[in-house]
């Protein structure tokens, strides 16, 4: 039976989908679970919710806690999958950090975990720890296959595969929602004769074909947009579909901080126009913290706990490979040809298959040339980034920020250079030491 390490235990109810998705297959239920975290609450609580699950499944799994660097090797050691879900920094004090400097230089952000000022130094502060990671997997686990879910998807995963040896693919939550969720918004039915094709980058992958028995569902969908007069949430891809043809994977809130249309100073009009919910990331954050208490007592103090198996690709992705019964998901892999008018280098989200044999990305051609070339605009932000990670050099942070759409529409290169600086003074030990 395979042994599969979670990096970053400390997130509960993720760590409840994923693993309890493989306590509830087959041909996982008798893994090895190796938990690893360096906050002991939180790992320990994890734990206990596992083991409840377990129990209730009739205790087949095995499960481990490792708490600390110095277990982080023996938490990898042997290890056929490693599942990634760290936040390094945390929403205290990092991710406020992230908001709050940005905002004293006019710069307002909603997420800022993918792309953006606060993107850019989430990859800075997270590439440093999944390179440990790395060099330990390499060591212990040379085999395993390492399945990210931490934002920012694209950037974390291109250093992985660019600057180590190790089995890597991403993995986000978009791309098995976006068609459904566009129908029913809409009042369309969705069901198993709707077809859809992705392909792009990660929150920016686009819904390319949406057909039903063979018909083009896309004329009804954008007619029945532009007939919504009402305040919803989805208003910012509704006008990206507009404009540029195609629906994107991710959310209006994600969407509204990678262009530089729909955030700005000199047009404070446009956040009640789009429905823009700023500082939406950090809303949700304290919202978390404040149920935190309440959902600690349904998911670890419950004994009668169990699990029913999610749509998250981890488990139905390893199933695969222990069976070797293929399974198609959207993954992100490097482009080595697979969508010709992006950059060879930048990780792309995919159609992949996975069996036995491992991650198979499929060949997607040239994406429509202004889907391609609003993708770029956020890929040379992400290649940037990575650079500075991989090398070390402070002017490949300013490089990243200044062509960062949303930072560079609304900042002068002064400005963006002074927060830059602020942003790494103010991060301190979390950044390593740029040249």
């Amino acid at each position: 039976m395979p042994k599969i390490t979670f990096m970053g235990a400390g997130s509960t109810v993720f760590a409840k989908n994923v693993l309890g998705d493989s306590m509830m297959t087959p041909a996982l239920s008798e893994s090895t679970i190796a938990l690893y975290d360096i906050d002991a609450q939180r790992l320990e609580d994890s734990r206990m919710m596992l083991e409840n699950i377990n129990r209730n499944n009739g205790g087949k799994a095995k499960i481990e806690a490792y708490l600390g660097v110095e277990r982080r090797k023996d938490a990898l050691r042997g290890a056929s999958y490693v599942v990634n879900a760290i936040q390094v920094g945390l929403y205290d004090p990092c991710t406020i950090i992230d908001f709050e400097v940005p905002k004293k230089y006019g710069l307002r952000q909603t997420i800022a975990d993918t792309l953006g000022i606060g993107g850019i130094f989430r990859a800075l502060r997270t590439i440093p720890v999944m390179l440990d990671f790395a060099r330990d997997m390499e060591e212990v686990c040379p085999d395993a296959w390492f399945l990210n879910y931490t934002n920012p998807m694209a950037m974390l995963t291109a250093a992985m595969l660019r600057g180590t040896g190790v089995k890597t693919v991403g993995l986000c939550h978009s791309v098995q929602s976006c068609a459904k969720d566009l129908l029913t918004g809409l009042d369309m039915p969705y069901d198993d004769q709707v077809q859809w094709k992705i392909a792009g980058i990660n929150h920016q992958a686009w819904l390319l074909e949406i057909t039903r028995d063979g018909k083009d569902l896309y004329p009804e969908i954008k007619a029945r947009a532009a007939a919504r007069t009402e305040k919803h949430k989805d208003m910012v891809r509704y006008e990206i579909m507009k404009r540029f043809g195609y629906y994107v994977t991710e959310s209006s809130e994600h969407n509204a901080e990678y262009m530089p249309y729909f955030i700005k100073d000199k047009y404070p009009e446009l956040i009640e126009r789009f429905n823009i919910p700023l500082d939406e990331y950090p809303r949700r954050c304290i919202e978390q913290i404040d149920r935190w208490g309440k959902m600690r007592q349904e998911l670890v103090e419950k004994h009668d706990l169990t699990h029913v198996r999610s749509k998250e690709y981890a488990s139905h992705i390893m199933e695969a490979m222990e069976t070797n019964v293929p399974y198609k998901f959207g993954g992100n892999v490097l482009n080595h040809g697979l969508i010709p008018n992006l950059p060879a280098e930048a990780a792309v989200e995919v159609p992949c298959l996975v069996d036995k044999s491992g991650v198979a990305p499929t060949y997607v051609g040239a994406l429509p040339p202004q889907c391609a070339a609003m993708n770029r605009t956020n890929i040379n932000v992400q290649l940037l980034t990575v650079e500075a990670a991989l090398t070390g050099k402070k002017e490949h942070i300013y490089h990243a920020a200044m062509l960062d759409p949303h930072t560079a529409a609304e900042l002068s290169i002064d400005d963006i250079v002074a927060l830059c600086d602020d942003l790494i003074e103010a991060h301190g030990n979390w950044l390593p030491k740029y040249h």
